[in-house]
């Protein structure tokens, strides 16, 4: 017994030594070497708190920030990211931060990040996704690491939204934005939540355009994902539930085939991944969670972008009425202005996978690399000291001219080679809706809209976006 109490002992304290020794290493060691080795280059920024490194600081301002009322103005970075302007205005363009224990360089420097993100996934790779974005999302473009499965997505993708595949969907955005629009008929000179409009909206066209004549049935299974937040969702009894609704549209749709009801699963965005899962060649092929997981990416990705971008367009030309006329002619300059200001993500991050160079800057491999896309889009040194007002005519002369050929400048898409790829889904969609709402209404901002915009996953109006619509006719 007095051998088992000392071998128990014995154990414990080992188990204590570890366990001392990993906290020492990890929370101590390893934050002040990153924190040596950044300062010797001349990168420094908010010194590291111990366990939660700037999270309490980053925290305490956004709600500081959230808490004052703001004036109607476009100057929204102070607004929605404190923690990162005070600490750009503080340390220049690329600092040192902390997200817990985890080291991140936070970079603003449009050339440095164009390299980042144009350097292969070798170096720099997406990180790891959240267990909820895992379980939202599964094995979708949106969070596969691996270059070569991720290029199979890619492809896929890149076919299904360019194109003639993108322009057999038009007929089907066009009936969706007619539908909400019939809807609007007994609320013209009323003041209108429009945010919310627009997200229906955008369900119905990505619905019609991912599931065609399934339409229905593919809106009713995302109504139970998407209209949650994500203390809500039981994860596990959600994703067994999408899997089994996905799998009875494609059931159907492949017995129509074997009936000869049809002669092909479809071209729609359901229809191009069946035929994928069907491929005469095994390498190339889907699985069925494949199939499902890209279908969430599309749901998640393309209602948010282009329900944000659609609300903010709209605000915009509700303050600058003037715009409402010259928009019928100016639509991409306008839709590029709005997505400078308000871009629909605020940054992306990657992690050095390995040491590497970047610039003139050595990196340890334990480093994150965090690129604030709504720094660059309001530098007043990359876009004039007019940075925060709405104005589309510097977008007259296209893109390269309004950021002196400066690619990394304007991405509120990312950057090629990997850019979202639905892209060019999101714009179309966009042009589509703004062009058939401008056909039959002025609008402007009603008195009690309240401006907060509110940083998540995608930037958002905090309190709704209430307008009000008089008819052209």
């Amino acid at each position: 017994m007095g051998n088992l109490l000392i071998l128990f002992t014995a154990f414990l304290c080992i188990c204590l030594f570890v366990a001392l020794h990993y906290v020492l290493y990890e929370y101590l060691w390893v934050p002040h070497r990153v924190q040596f080795i950044m300062n010797s280059q001349g990168i420094r920024g908010p010194p590291y708190e111990f366990i939660h490194g700037n999270n309490k600081e980053a925290l305490q301002m956004r709600k500081e920030a959230s808490s004052k009322p703001m004036a109607l103005t476009h100057d929204i970075f102070p607004r929605v990211m404190p923690h990162d302007y005070s600490c750009i205005k503080k340390y220049g363009k690329n600092y040192l931060s902390w997200n817990g224990v985890r080291a991140q360089l936070v970079i603003t420097d449009p050339e440095l990040v164009k390299e980042v993100l144009k350097t292969s996934e070798k170096a720099f790779s997406k990180p790891k996704p959240s267990y909820f974005f895992k379980k939202l999302l599964g094995d979708s473009i949106s969070t596969i690491k691996s270059e070569k499965w991720g290029a199979r997505h890619r492809k896929l993708a890149n076919h299904a939204f360019h194109g003639e595949s993108l322009k057999n969907m038009i007929p089907a955005m066009i009936a969706s934005v007619g539908t909400m629009l019939e809807k609007w008929k007994d609320k013209e000179g009323k003041e209108m939540e429009v945010f919310q409009e627009f997200r229906f909206l955008t369900s119905e066209m990505i619905s019609r355009t991912a599931f065609g004549s399934s339409y229905l049935e593919g809106e009713k299974i995302f109504d139970i994902k998407f209209w949650k937040s994500a203390d809500e969702i039981e994860s596990d009894k959600l994703e067994k539930t999408i899997h089994d609704s996905v799998m009875k549209i494609i059931k159907q749709r492949e017995e129509k085939v074997m009936t000869g009801e049809v002669d092909s699963c479809g071209h729609d965005f359901l229809g191009l991944l069946v035929n994928v899962y069907h491929d005469s060649d095994e390498k190339n092929r889907f699985l069925i969670q494949d199939i499902v997981d890209e279908c969430k990416t599309f749901y998640f990705a393309g209602q948010e972008t282009t329900n944000s971008l659609l609300a903010w367009i709209t605000l915009l030309l509700a303050i600058h009425t003037d715009w409402q006329d010259k928009a019928r002619a100016e639509v991409t300059m306008i839709v590029n202005e709005t997505l400078r200001l308000y871009p629909p993500l605020n940054g992306v991050v990657r992690k050095a996978v390995r040491d590497v160079q970047l610039g003139e800057l050595a990196l340890p491999n334990y480093l994150d690399l965090n690129i604030r896309f709504i720094a660059l889009h309001h530098d007043p040194a990359v876009w004039g000291d007019d940075v925060h007002l709405f104005k589309p005519e510097r977008f007259a002369e296209g893109i390269a001219k309004a950021t002196n050929n400066n690619a990394a400048a304007f991405m509120p898409f990312g950057l090629e080679p990997r850019s979202c790829v639905g892209m060019s889904f999101a714009i179309t969609e966009t042009k589509i809706a703004l062009s058939m709402i401008l056909q039959r209404y002025t609008f402007t901002l009603s008195p009690t809209y309240v401006h907060a915009p509110l940083p998540n996953l995608s930037l958002k109006p905090q309190h709704g976006l209430h307008l009000l619509f008089h008819s052209l006719h």
